[in-house]
């Protein structure tokens, strides 16, 4: 009874979860205090991850995790992309509670990759040849600040390289980017369900209206960056 009842409870997840459609209209608005803390962890010391194996880690958000996840196992020398929760201070963030738009964390990667293959620059190119870039907190119709687009530094170099992009794009548009350029402190990793949803789910409406579309757009503005099956 208990194998059952696990069964139809994580059926049940799948089928109702969706970064689209799960998000009531409350959650479009800051309130006073997450923009205090958002401008908290601006002043933080950034954090920086110890490669693996040669592999480093680079950390972005932007819009839905299943979609961000999904361009960026498409990217060449990219070994490895766990979805998760950062850029707030709330300890041991969930799907649910991040949601809330209250925990000040947005659903964000992590990106191990090579990078003798690619860099961090060229990450970055990705990040913003998938989304509207000048869309502040979301991204289409996902809304929110838990939807909010952030590029992550660890260390002071980083901090100028995505600065450089930013600005760069800017000119180019003539419009302000909506990206925060944050220290990374923390990443928690997402439920299981969340990982590796556009390979597991490949028909699910979300991926097929949404993240689809974003991965082809990554592919038509960085081509050698993008390998499509």
């Amino acid at each position: 009874m208990k194998i059952l009842m696990y069964i139809v409870v994580v059926s049940f997840t799948m089928m109702s979860a969706s970064c689209q459609h799960t998000k009531p209209s409350e959650k479009l608005v800051y309130d006073t205090q997450q923009q205090q803390q958002q401008q908290q962890q601006q002043d933080l010391e950034p954090v920086q991850t110890p490669s693996v194996d040669g592999l480093e880690f680079a950390y972005f958000a932007s819009g839905c995790f299943w979609c961000v996840e999904a361009i960026y196992e498409h990217t060449i020398g990219v070994e490895d992309v766990i979805s998760g929760y950062s850029g707030g201070s709330t300890k041991h963030p969930t799907y649910a509670s991040t949601n809330t738009g209250r925990t000040g964390h947005a659903e964000a990667v992590q990106v191990k990759y090579n990078p003798e293959v690619i860099t961090f620059e060229e990450l970055i190119d990705v990040y913003f040849a998938s989304q509207k870039p000048t869309q502040v907190n979301g991204q289409g119709s996902d809304h929110g600040s838990q939807y909010r687009s952030i590029i992550f530094y660890q260390n002071e170099t980083q901090k100028q390289s995505i600065e450089a992009k930013k600005s760069a794009l800017a000119k180019k548009l003539k419009k302000n980017i909506a990206a925060a350029v944050t220290p990374f402190q923390k990443f928690w990793k997402a439920e299981a369900y969340h990982q590796d949803f556009e390979k597991l789910h490949p028909n699910h409406n979300y991926i097929r209206n949404v993240s689809v579309p974003r991965l082809l757009r990554a592919k038509r503005k960085v081509p050698k960056l993008i390998l499509l099956n």
